[in-house]
């Protein structure tokens, strides 16, 4: 197992090396050239390096830091609890995204009130929701439906076979509860964001404060049983604890700055691409580059689901929705402020308003899919084929294509009526199981904090 092992992180390493080289002697060098006062020149071989070999280079590094994230979240289960293991691999799988959406908002308070600054704010948020809809349009969905028909999905206990038509299912981790509420609650205030014309400084408050309540309580979980691992993760937890803590904290840096330096040149890759066949670029900002940067989380989950560890996926997916809807909307107005120099609200158009009403009632309806803690392959497919749909007609109208007498902006509200009629209708169905999972999340947050204080009390004494 050892020498296997080694030579699995060797690999994954390898896929890195060619980004790191690349990112030393193109951004780190000069720089530091820069800060000592010497002259320095980016040799030829890097400077002229062409937009696909930098999509093939960089993407390559999204891959082995993916394989390398995966592997340290895995090992990390034997110290902490799953549920935090697997939210610090959402926020590193995802990390990415921020940083795009975070470069949006700053040239929005950069440039305020000019017209670049106004696309700027518009950009940041098509960008986030983009980012969103994809995670749940082809994450969810994509996931559900490969868990199902890949090879070997007779050995997954998560898989049940169903009578009728594409009726099986992906069933979820009753633990993964907590999650939905969380979501659901994140979900609802979104459907406010807009009346206000911007992101302000309450829904920071609010989403922020609710991802940071959700990690305090899941952080005074207990630490799962010992869940039988294979692969790489069983070698890394056979270490002392020390060294097993330390080599989970590296795995996690290493991959993290792997993935932060290499996806925006990625993202931006696949861009200059798509313009060069006539994508228009507003498009590619909302969906092909926020595809790249969710590429990692993909890749992670797609491990997991191959391993027979659907669960794990599926918690992992989930737990990214959950920070992508709270964190990442949280924070644009921050970064926002801080390049404004002052408080601002982070404005966008009436356009964006309809995208983040589109967002919301696709999360909406998602929960109601999950609230009954399965997945089948049929409301899968529906997830995925309104998402597709959605996005293929907005594009054929962009590109004058069809004519089907709505606006781009009548057309996302035609979705968002679709989205929440499903997804209500859902809920009524199943109101008994949103009921149970209302009680049982209700017990677990008052049995977290009760722990805490009982906790705190035999410290005193």
């Amino acid at each position: 197992m050892r020498r296997q092992s080694l030579r699995m992180i060797g690999m994954a390493v390898a896929l890195t090396l060619p980004w790191v080289v690349t990112w030393i002697v193109t951004s780190v060098l000069p720089v530091l050239a820069s800060l000592l006062g010497v002259g320095y020149e980016v040799p030829a071989l890097f400077a002229d390096m062409s937009t696909l070999t930098i999509v093939a280079v960089s993407g390559l590094s999204v891959l082995g830091a993916s394989f390398l994230l995966a592997w340290g979240a895995e090992t990390a289960e034997k110290d902490v609890p799953r549920a935090f293991a697997i939210a610090v691999l959402a926020v590193l799988a995802v990390a990415p995204e921020y940083a795009v959406d975070a470069l949006y908002a700053w040239n929005a308070g950069v440039y305020a009130g000019t017209e670049r600054g106004i696309e700027a704010g518009n950009l940041a948020v098509a960008n986030m929701t983009g980012a969103n809809r994809i995670l749940i349009g082809i994450g969810w969905a994509g996931i559900a439906l490969f868990t199902v028909y890949r090879a070997g999905s007779s050995a997954d206990p998560a898989v049940e076979e169903r009578s009728g038509v594409l009726a099986d299912v992906v069933t979820i981790d009753r633990e993964i509860g907590l999650d939905i509420v969380f979501l659901l609650a994140a979900t609802g205030w979104a459907f406010l964001v807009p009346l206000n014309g911007g992101i302000d400084i309450l829904d920071m408050a609010f989403l922020v404060g609710l991802y940071v309540a959700y990690i305090l309580i899941i952080l005074r979980g207990d630490v799962d049983p010992a869940e039988e691992h294979v692969g790489v993760p069983a070698y890394l937890q056979r270490f002392p604890k020390r060294r097993r803590i330390s080599t989970v904290l590296l795995l996690f840096a290493y991959s993290g700055l792997m993935i932060f330096t290499a996806v925006e040149p990625f993202a931006h890759g696949l861009e200059e691409l798509g313009q060069n066949i006539g994508v228009p670029s507003f498009f590619m900002i909302q969906w092909i580059a926020p595809l790249a940067s969710e590429s990692p989380e993909l890749i992670v989950v797609l491990y997991l689901v191959n391993k027979a560890r659907s669960t794990a996926g599926f918690n992992a997916l989930i737990s990214s929705k959950l920070n992508q809807w709270t964190l990442l909307i949280g924070t644009l107005v921050v970064v926002h402020s801080l390049a404004l120099g002052r408080y601002g609200v982070l404005a966008f158009d009436q356009k964006q308003a309809a995208e983040i009403w589109i967002t919301a009632a696709q999360s909406l309806f998602a929960i109601a899919v999950l609230v009954n803690f399965e997945i089948s392959v049929r409301e899968a497919l529906v997830l995925l084929l309104l998402f597709l749909s959605q996005v293929v007609i907005e594009f054929l109208m962009i590109r004058d294509a069809i004519a089907i007498g709505i606006s781009s902006y009548e057309l996302l509200l035609v979705y968002t009526a679709i989205y929440i009629v499903i997804g209500v209708a859902l809920f009524v169905l199943r109101r008994h199981a949103l009921a149970g999972i209302l009680r049982r999340t209700t017990g677990t947050i008052s049995e977290a904090f009760s722990t805490g204080e009982s906790q705190a009390r035999s410290g005193d004494d």
